[in-house]
């Protein structure tokens, strides 16, 4: 019969103590993991998000799903993120439009923006341009800027919806250029660009991807770049800053984000794998023709940039009097 002495016994009940803590804490991800969008399927928005995905998949040999919640200005995807468990299985790909604008636009929603989420990223950010038809006797930002004052309320131009950055941009023009137009809404998607080529419309603010191939056929005109550095799709088209609108800037921004709550390693892994998912040669080509400008911020560095987004935009809002219809 075999003697085992206490120290020997005390020191297997530590081993199997220990192998039952390991399996407790179990890989990431075991499962899938949902990914919600407040915008609906189609754009840049939802290209980013599948994108990453499928680079997280690969950093973190796991399932990244997709699940577009749109409606209310992006607040219905952000109240389903906001209610659910921190454990890093529900994510949110949220765009300044949903974080910095809609909560401002609305007289209440079901949670606090500054206190319901956990930062883990900035991915990236895209400019747009202003794009007029070819009918709009102006060939630069002066020049409309110069016609819409001698026009006031009589040029329409289109938006992705309101409170779309799209929309915001055309108002933080009217702001700083002392004009006034005539906004027209869209669904989003390819309408407000048809409208503009059709001349249903007169200007338009648009991604330069998808500005790109019409201002090249003619179909369209780029004035001027919203963001401080000119587009490398549009490198002649002058930013508006160039343009006589010194301080104009204006983005679709891209943020990676989680449930309050979601414990600092997962906030760790998730940082470090979107920024090497974006960083995957396919995913970086890909985010590049489409003239996205890769941030892959840290988490800290998202607080102070969300904090100057939301006044920024809290405060043309109110300066406009824009309201959720």
């Amino acid at each position: 019969m075999t003697n085992i002495t206490r120290r020997q016994a005390l020191a297997g009940l530590s081993a199997g103590f220990l192998a039952t803590g390991a399996q407790a804490q179990e890989r990431y991800p075991s499962r899938a993991v949902q990914i919600v969008l407040s915008w609906a399927p189609g754009g840049s928005s939802d290209t980013v998000t599948r994108l990453l995905a499928q680079g997280l998949g690969t950093v973190l040999n796991g399932n990244f799903v997709v699940d577009n919640r749109p409606g209310a200005g992006g607040t219905i995807g952000h109240a389903y993120v906001a209610r659910a468990k921190p454990d890093g299985y529900t994510l949110l790909v949220a765009t300044n439009s949903t974080y910095a604008i809609a909560p401002y636009l609305y007289e209440s929603i079901p949670y606090d923006g500054n206190t319901a989420f956990t930062p883990i990223s900035l991915l990236a950010t895209n400019g747009q341009i202003l794009c007029v038809h070819p009918s709009v006797p102006a060939n630069t930002v002066a020049e409309f800027i110069a016609l819409a004052k001698a026009k006031p309320d009589t040029i329409p131009y289109a938006s992705s919806g309101i409170g779309a950055t799209s929309h915001l941009a055309a108002e933080l023009l009217m702001s700083m250029g002392g004009i006034t137009l005539v906004h027209v809404p869209y669904r989003g998607g390819a309408e407000p660009v048809q409208a503009l080529i059709s001349g249903q419309v007169m200007m338009n603010f648009m991604d330069a991807s998808t500005a790109k191939p019409l201002i090249e056929s003619g179909a369209i005109k780029g004035l001027g770049v919203s963001t401080p550095q000119r587009s490398p799709l549009l490198p002649q088209v002058p930013t508006i800053m160039e343009s006589g609108l010194p301080g104009f800037e204006s983005s679709t921004d891209f943020a990676l984000m989680a449930p309050a709550g979601l414990p600092a390693p997962l906030v760790e892994t998730l940082y470090d794998a979107s920024r090497k998912a974006l960083a995957l040669p396919a995913t970086a080509d890909r985010l590049k023709n489409m003239g996205m400008t890769v941030i892959s911020g840290t988490p800290a560095e998202f607080g102070p940039y969300a904090a100057k987004e939301n006044a920024k935009w809290s405060s043309i809002i109110r300066e406009r009097g824009i309201k959720a219809s």
